[in-house]
């Protein structure tokens, strides 16, 4: 009997010390993807919002260097942190606010805010994405390649996505550019907090956006993240963070 072939590992490089890697994943029975990104640092890896470490893609991460954070980015986006962990029992694990009460089987080294990961200060900015405490996303900003790493403060869900996945996108709005579902409108709790977090994160000078559902946002990130939440920003503070360069 034939052991059943790994599909090929799929870390690719979006930019010089920032690479990514995806799965496929259903969500209420909708296929989404889930996407991985890795930031380098010298020989040291941080790992955030960790997919499955399949064989291949953990010889390839494992090439780049050594993980030494993986970052649960929201009270979602856990399942698989505990394979990395147990592959490199000296990371340091960080997650969202609210997560080490959800998974006390994991031991967290912090918890998530405002300030980006120690040591890790002079090539990323982080942000806790406040008022939605159901998610608690944590975002950086990755300032070597103006990119904003992010899961699911956006979706950009396209022609490349499955044929119910582009319809149920389709029905709730958020279908061929970066959006937001009708779900993030009605999670929010606290619209100020929200608020002044996304001004903060529309004040980096990020181009690129990677989200963990859909395609990876390569240009015009901050005018795509603004319009999705000028809802909540206004359409003057939307346009005016967006265009700050």
């Amino acid at each position: 009997m034939t052991a059943p072939v790994e599909p090929a590992a799929r870390l690719r490089a979006l930019a010089p010390e920032l690479w990514v890697a995806e799965q496929p994943l259903r969500f209420a029975g909708v296929e989404v993807g889930a996407r991985m990104a890795v930031v380098r640092r010298g020989d040291e890896l941080l790992l955030y919002s960790p997919i499955t470490r399949s064989p291949g893609l953990a010889a390839e991460v494992e090439r780049l260097g050594t993980p030494r954070v993986v970052v649960a980015p929201n009270r979602l986006h856990h399942l698989y942190v505990q394979d990395w962990l147990s592959a490199h029992p000296d990371a340091r694990l960080l997650v969202a606010p609210g997560l080490d009460r959800k998974r006390q089987d994991l031991r967290p080294s912090a918890i998530l805010g405002d300030a980006a990961p120690e040591g890790w200060g002079d090539v990323l900015d982080q942000a806790l994405v406040a008022g939605v405490p159901f998610m608690n996303e944590v975002v950086l900003f990755h300032r070597p390649s103006a990119t904003l790493v992010a899961s699911d403060l956006l979706f950009n869900v396209g022609p490349e996505s499955p044929s119910l996945t582009r319809l149920v996108f389709r029905l709730v709005g958020a279908y061929g550019k970066p959006s937001i579902t009708p779900l993030e409108r009605l999670l929010l709790r606290d619209r100020e907090a929200f608020r002044r977090a996304l001004t903060r994160v529309l004040a980096w000078p990020f181009e690129r956006i990677v989200v963990a559902h859909g395609t990876v946002i390569e240009r015009d990130g901050r005018a795509a993240l603004a319009a999705a939440y000028r809802w909540v920003l206004g359409d003057a503070a939307g346009v005016g963070a967006a265009s700050r360069g």
